[in-house]
């Protein structure tokens, strides 16, 4: 259709030199065209010069639908009059005219009468005041000038437009089309220029006489989707960078599965304890079993869970090996903590005193809502020196909160089973106007620790939050998730602005 279009165009235009089409909509209709057709192929020729365009604006007024009824039957109010005069002197009740013209002529029709004074009330009655055919339907005789000459604003008086305005029986709209003639390259016969050089134009020799498409070299090119770093991701490497900056180093988490040893066992956690529970943990099918512990460290943790030490009296049950060797997904980084601090303490030349940190994802057999998935990600910081306090901890949880902004801080105490003692983290939401969970803490008990080796005045501090809180919030997100799994809107985390903490302070 185009095509014929470009045909029909150019055709007319080559009829004579001075041969132009003043607007393409009444050409389109006198040709019988689709003028938006039309319109494309004036845009395509005119990129080759074939033609020269120049907009044109027509403003008309078009009837609305209740117009077109009162051209078609007459207006309202001369159709409440005809009903009236017909019923005589004893004129008609207001259900009576209703049934007889409908209830929306009867509205709008017999307040105009009343206006004009054509009908009167006579009791409960409404009866005519003039005979029909001594008034005129002005309003039909208007709509029916300005449709007859093509809805122009020049047609009719400026107060008669206003009334049908008023009335809303037309509107002003306006039409673009386009004034054409001849361009700089016209031909009455379109040749479409190549786009590229092709092999086969190189061997018939045809690219030397075929034209070619003038490139532009000014126009931006498509825009590359290259990849997005997720919110998630952009706070996790602002959070490293605080904690390289207080001097922590990373641990390696990258291990998902662990054995129930190493995530339980090892943090003095009893092997009844509910978070055991396969309601609350997902344990591995296959393999079921991890291969190997510490054979010496394994005795040490079982003994301190049967009969205790360290000046404690353990959980007095059997502990089982079978319990301890299951394989689960970690319910918390702190199983890796465990193995670093057994690590520190049994490397060569002794302990030294070390920071640690990591921010890792973990699973918990959870129901998923707004609030919570069955899988999220933890920050987990620990300092590991000679007679630490309480004090310590206090002072190294508020130094890495208010780098990332939080500076109003308050510590409950809770219970840990492998901390103690143990805190609750408040911070102040200030969009939420309350305080709020933020995270935990609390100094690994010497049950924990005696096994793995380290020296007696030896004190861990710990500490720990989720990374898709702290996320939610700087990134006003109600759902977690909208953040995080299969519901996540891409083009969020296409527009999702750089993360920034003052970890200048």
């Amino acid at each position: 259709m185009t095509e014929a279009c470009e045909v029909e165009i150019l055709s007319f235009l080559g009829t004579s030199p001075e041969a132009s089409i003043d607007d393409t909509y009444t050409w389109s209709e006198s040709k019988n065209l689709d003028h938006n057709k039309v319109v494309g192929a004036v845009k395509s020729l005119e990129v080759d010069g074939y033609v020269s365009q120049t907009q044109v604006s027509t403003s008309f007024y078009t009837l609305s639908a209740e117009a077109e009824d009162i051209v078609e039957n007459g207006s309202q109010e001369i159709r409440v009059l005809g009903a009236l005069c017909e019923a005589g002197e004893g004129g008609l009740s207001m259900p009576d005219l209703q049934a007889k013209v409908g209830k929306l002529v009867c509205k709008v029709g017999m307040g105009n009468c009343m206006k004009n004074k054509w009908a009167k009330k006579n009791g409960a009655a409404l009866v005519a005041a003039v005979k029909a055919e001594d008034v005129q339907d002005d309003v039909r005789s208007m709509l029916l000038t300005l449709k007859g000459k093509g809805g122009t604003e020049d047609c009719m008086s400026g107060k008669d437009l206003t009334a049908l305005k008023r009335r809303k029986l037309i509107s002003l709209v306006t039409r673009k089309s386009y004034s054409v003639s001849r361009g700089a390259s016209y031909a009455p016969t379109r040749v479409k220029k190549a786009a590229d050089l092709t092999k086969e134009m190189l061997d018939s020799g045809s690219w030397e006489t075929v034209p070619f498409k003038n490139y532009n070299f000014l126009t931006l090119g498509e825009k590359v989707g290259g990849g997005y770093l997720h919110p998630l991701l952009k706070v996790r490497a602002e959070f490293r960078k605080i904690l390289m900056q207080m001097g922590f180093s990373e641990m390696p988490t990258d291990k998902w599965v662990e054995s129930s040893f190493w995530n339980f066992d090892s943090l003095f956690q009893p092997q009844s304890h509910p978070a055991r529970d396969a309601h609350d943990t997902f344990f591995i099918k296959e393999p079921a079993e991890t291969v190997s512990v510490p054979e010496d460290y394994y005795e040490r943790v079982k003994t301190m869970h049967e009969s205790g030490g360290a000046g404690s009296i353990g959980y007095r049950y059997d502990f089982k090996r079978e319990e301890a060797f299951k394989n689960l997904l970690r319910t918390h980084t702190t199983a890796v903590s465990s193995q670093m601090l057994y690590k520190l303490a049994n490397q060569e030349g002794g302990f030294t005193p070390q920071r640690y940190f990591s921010i890792d994802r973990v699973f918990r057999n959870e129901t998923m809502d707004a609030t919570h998935l069955c899988e999220f990600h933890q920050v987990e910081g620990l300092v590991a020196d000679y007679n630490l306090s309480l004090g310590d901890l206090i002072g190294t949880i508020e130094t890495f909160f208010k780098k990332i902004g939080i500076t109003q801080l308050r510590f409950k105490p809770a219970f840990n089973p492998y901390t103690e003692p143990s805190m609750e983290i408040f911070g102040y939401h200030p969009d939420l106007k309350k305080w709020t969970e933020i995270g935990n803490s609390g100094m690994f008990r010497p049950e924990m620790l005696a096994p793995m080796g380290l020296p007696e005045n030896v004190r861990v501090i710990a500490w720990g939050l989720s990374l898709e809180r702290p996320t939610m919030i700087k990134y006003r997100i109600n759902n977690i998730r909208a953040l995080f799994g299969h519901k996540v809107d891409m083009a969020r985390t296409r527009t999702a602005p750089v993360c920034r903490f003052d970890s200048a302070v």
